[in-house]
């Protein structure tokens, strides 16, 4: 009942999927592009879905004006690794097969999940597959519902997909159902000590089929043999890697590989929902325990990370139920308790998670010609990381999703 008083609530928001006809004007204190840069107050143009230009705030304004001279505007922010379905249900547990949930009902719970993540900023997800997601990708970008944009695996391709040849029908199979990358599961979970599970010939097999589709890769990784195998197969990005070593991370900077190490949201809110967790699946006693060691072991693995000349590191993590409305931690901690440079962060969060979807020319950056995925937050990013938690405005393709009251948030031309 509560994800159906959930949709019930949405069709109340007026702005819901409205596209603005008349151009847009926003007017900011300070604007951060995502690609490094940062400018004092500015005045952005949107048209249609796109950013048109962008001008001094001085500059006259065009059509509907936003008054956001108090704030800070950032490209929408990217999870380059979610799992969109994933939810406590009726009882508090962690949904599982056994639950009895019927399909209407879980679709309910991804779209409850969508709009939390949408309101915090978030504008485009990457989630690691279930075939539950293409529907709600297809209903969100069409603006029937409102969420980020989503790209999902649909499936996986793991040791129990067969061998060299049977991965590769696998990834056909995938392949033909739509999805927008494959995922692969190349070693065991870090509560399994994350040893490998592939060998390199399936993993040749798999990302090599991927490639020849024109299909990206993301492949679960920890230790470092399972990590080489990945990199030497050419796959697109290593997943999670929390147990890999400097060389391994030297070696994937060399190929150009991106890295999607998930830190530290993933393994607190494990341990903050450990009793909704324990006993589906791998969710074992041994397994928190391993989870709990595994945060300074991951620490200082992100602190070597940051070192490494070229290594191109993408924000993602391995969001779940608890944590939809609260990723941004992820990158907060990497900020403040491994010292990551918060322009890197931003762009990792932006322009270089755009870039590992093959998204660059599209999202992540604040231009002319790039959609206008947009959101103004309280506060200057660049010198508090924690402002990005206070999401005041969000727009995704040019539709205003979430607006500060409009008696600061609209100057002129009334709120659309």
């Amino acid at each position: 009942m509560k994800a159906i008083r959930f949709v019930l609530a949405l069709l109340l928001i007026p702005s819901l999927a409205r596209g603005q006809e008349a151009p847009v004007t926003l007017r900011v204190g300070r604007l951060v592009d995502g690609k490094g840069e940062a400018r004092g107050a500015s005045a952005l143009v949107v048209s249609g879905s796109r950013v048109a230009r962008v001008t001094q705030a001085a500059g006259p304004a065009e059509g509907i004006t936003y008054e956001l001279s108090r704030y800070t505007l950032l490209p929408g922010l990217i999870d380059t690794h979610i799992h969109l379905n994933s939810h406590f249900d009726k009882n508090g547990r962690i949904h599982s097969s056994e639950a009895g949930e019927t399909p209407a009902q879980s679709a309910l719970y991804a779209v409850e999940n969508a709009y939390v993540m949408l309101m915090a900023g978030f504008t485009t997800v990457q989630s690691m597959g279930a075939p539950l997601d293409a529907d709600l990708r297809d209903w969100i970008a069409r603006g029937s519902i409102p969420g980020p944009r989503i790209l999902t695996s649909l499936r996986s391709i793991s040791e129990r997909t067969g061998g060299p040849q049977e991965i590769r029908q696998a990834v056909r199979k995938i392949a033909a159902e739509g999805p927008d990358f494959i995922k692969i599961f190349a070693s065991a979970s870090i509560r399994e000590e994350g040893t490998p599970t592939l060998t390199q010939e399936q993993l040749d097999a798999a990302c090599g089929e991927a490639r020849a589709l024109g299909l990206r890769t993301a492949v679960h990784a920890h230790n470092p043999e399972s990590v080489r195998r990945v990199i030497q197969a050419g796959c697109t990005t290593i997943e999670h890697g929390a147990l890999v070593d400097r060389p391994t991370l030297e070696m994937a900077a060399q190929k150009g590989v991106y890295f999607d190490p998930n830190i530290h949201l993933v393994s607190i809110n494990y341990l903050e929902n450990q009793e909704r967790f324990l006993g589906t699946g791998t969710y074992t006693e041994r397994g928190f325990q391993l989870t709990r060691e595994s945060i300074p072991v991951k620490l200082n693995m992100f602190k070597e990370a940051l070192r490494v000349p070229g290594l191109k590191i993408v924000f993602g993590t391995d969001g779940v139920a608890g944590s939809f409305g609260r990723l941004v931690e992820e990158l907060i901690y990497r900020v403040q308790e491994a010292g990551q440079d918060p322009m890197d962060a931003i762009a990792s969060i932006t322009s270089r998670a755009a870039e590992s979807m093959r998204l660059g020319d599209r999202i992540g950056s604040i231009a002319p010609g790039m959609e206008a995925d947009l959101i103004a937050v309280d506060g200057d990013p660049l010198q508090d990381i924690t402002a990005l938690r206070r999401v005041v405005f969000v727009m995704k393709g040019g539709k205003v999703y979430k607006n500060v009251p409009a008696a600061s948030g609209v100057a002129t031309g009334g709120k659309p």
